[in-house]
C-alpha cells in the first residue's frame, strides 16, 4: 500500500467517510484583495508582494493554479488532512482520487468523467475585474486545457463589506456588432478600449447568484463570491483599463496557441454571441436560490436547504442551514465537498466550524470532503450553537 492509500483511508476510516481539506491559498498579481477571507492582516501578501495579494481560496481543489513562471508546484491544490495520535499526515487531493477515486467519487463517476472534474472558490476583490470571458472545452483544448464554465453566488456571512463596485458587468448589448467589440481589442493599446460602454451592469445582491457559461463576457464586482466552476484555470480578458490600471496583452492571449496570439479574428471566436447578446441575459442567467424541498417540511425538520448553482450540468451547489440546537441527517446522490461559512457544530464524527480569523498554512476545521457512500448514506449534522444557524456551502461534480 502506497503512503497516499494509508493516509486517505486512515482519513476515510476515522472520518466515516468524510475527510479533511486544508485551506488552499491563491494569489493574483492583477487583483486587490478585498480582505474578506478570514486572513490574518499580516498574511495577504504571504506569497510575497511581487506575486500579488491573496484574493482567493479554492475549495476541492484537484487544478494547479496558472499564475505564470513562479506559480508553486501545489499552488491552487487541496491537501488531505488526517491527524491522529498527535501526529498530522497530508496528501493531495489529486493524488487521493487518482488512488482511491472509486470510493471518495463513486465508480460510476469514475467511469463517467475519470475523476473530480469541478472546484469551488472564494474570490474576494476590492475593485472590479476587467471584463472578461473563459473558454469553451472545444477551445481551452487546443491549448491542453479544458473549458471553465463557472457560478457564482454571494454569501451574506461574507459580504458585510461591499468593496468599491458592486456591480457585475454581463455579456455585450443587444445591436452591438462583431465589428465593434474587434475595434476594442483593435484598441488595446490606445487607453481604455471602451469594452464596457458595449455592456451593462447589474447590482449584486448578497444571497443570489448568477450562472457564466463559457464563452460570455463578464466584469465580475467587488462582493466576496463563491464561484463553483470546471476544473480549470483558463480565461481570456476583454478590457485593457480597469480604474486607471492597465492589463497586460498577455493575459488577453494566456490561453491562445502561440501562432494565434495576435490574430484578433481567433481572440474573437472565443465569445460565444448569441449567449453574449440574448436580450433576456437576466432572466436566463440570473439564479436566486432554490428550495430543495417544501421549506415548511426542511423548518419542522430543523434545517433549510436551498440550491444555489443549478444551470449548469458540470456542477451544482447547495446551501445548508441547520437551526440552532439541532440536529439532522442529510443525505445526497453524489459526493461533495463543503465550506462552512456560519457557526460551529459535528458533520458526522468531525467537528466543524467557521472561523473569525486564519494564519496562512494554519489547518482549520471549516471544510471537508464527502465520500460517494457517506453522502448517499446521509451524515448527521449538529448546530450546537443555542443562537446561530450552522451554515455550510456545498459544492457538486457533473451529473452521471
Amino acid at each position: 500500500m502506497s503512503s497516499v492509500e494509508r493516509v486517505i483511508d486512515n482519513a476515510l476510516e476515522h472520518g466515516q467517510g468524510v475527510f479533511r481539506l486544508t485551506p488552499t491559498w491563491v494569489p493574483r498579481a492583477f487583483c486587490i484583495p478585498g480582505k474578506r477571507l478570514k486572513l490574518h492582516p499580516g498574511d495577504y501578501y504571504a506569497f510575497g508582494a511581487h506575486r500579488g495579494g491573496i484574493d482567493e481560496r479554492w475549495l476541492s481543489s484537484t487544478v494547479k493554479a496558472d499564475n505564470g513562471p513562479e506559480t508553486l508546484p501545489d499552488e491552487g491544490l487541496s491537501y488531505v488532512y488526517h491527524e491522529a495520535g498527535g501526529r498530522a499526515e497530508k496528501v493531495l487531493l489529486k493524488d487521493a482520487i487518482e488512488s482511491r477515486g472509486d470510493v471518495i467519487l463513486g465508480a460510476e463517476v469514475m467511469r463517467a468523467h475519470g475523476g473530480w472534474t469541478m472546484f469551488s472558490k472564494f474570490f474576494d476583490n476590492l475593485e472590479p475585474l476587467p471584463h472578461h470571458l473563459h473558454h469553451s472545452d472545444e477551445m481551452a483544448a487546443k491549448v491542453g486545457q479544458r473549458g471553465k464554465p463557472e457560478a457564482y453566488y454571494f454569501p451574506p456571512q461574507l459580504n458585510n463589506k461591499r468593496g468599491y463596485f458592486p456591480y457585475t458587468f454581463f455579456g455585450i448589448n443587444p445591436g452591438v456588432t462583431k465589428g465593434q467589440v474587434r475595434k476594442c481589442l483593435a484598441d488595446w493599446n490606445k487607453g481604455d478600449n471602451g469594452i464596457l460602454d458595449l455592456s451593462r451592469a447589474y447590482r449584486l445582491a448578497p444571497g443570489t447568484g448568477w450562472d457564466v457559461p463559457p464563452g460570455l463576457l463578464h466584469a465580475p464586482g467587488s462582493f466576496l463570491t463563491y464561484e463553483p466552476q470546471g476544473a480549470s484555470d483558463v480565461f481570456s480578458m476583454f478590457q485593457s483599463i480597469v480604474w486607471d490600471a492597465y492589463t497586460p496583452w498577455e493575459l488577453v492571449v494566456k490561453d491562445v496557441p502561440d501562432e494565434h496570439k495576435h490574430d484578433l479574428d481567433y481572440i474573437m471566436s472565443l465569445l460565444d454571441w448569441e449567449l453574449n447578446v440574448d436580450p433576456d441575459l437576466y432572466r436566463n442567467r440570473f439564479s436566486p436560490p432554490k428550495p430543495v424541498r417544501p421549506l415548511a417540511q426542511m423548518r419542522d425538520a430543523g434545517y433549510e436547504e436551498n440550491w444555489i448553482a443549478y444551470k449548469s450540468d458540470a456542477f451544482s451547489a447547495k446551501e445548508l442551514s441547520v437551526h440552532p440546537k439541532r440536529t439532522v441527517r442529510i443525505a445526497d446522490d453524489a459526493a461533495y465537498g463543503l465550506i462552512v461559512v456560519q457557526g460551529h457544530g459535528r458533520f458526522g464524527s468531525l467537528s466543524v466550524n467557521s472561523p473569525a480569523m486564519i494564519r496562512f498554512r494554519r489547518m482549520t476545521e471549516d471544510e471537508l470532503f464527502v465520500s460517494y457512500d457517506a453522502a448517499r448514506e446521509g451524515v448527521a449534522i449538529t448546530n450546537e450553537s443555542e443562537h446561530d444557524d450552522l451554515v455550510i456551502l456545498k459544492h457538486f461534480g457533473p451529473r452521471t
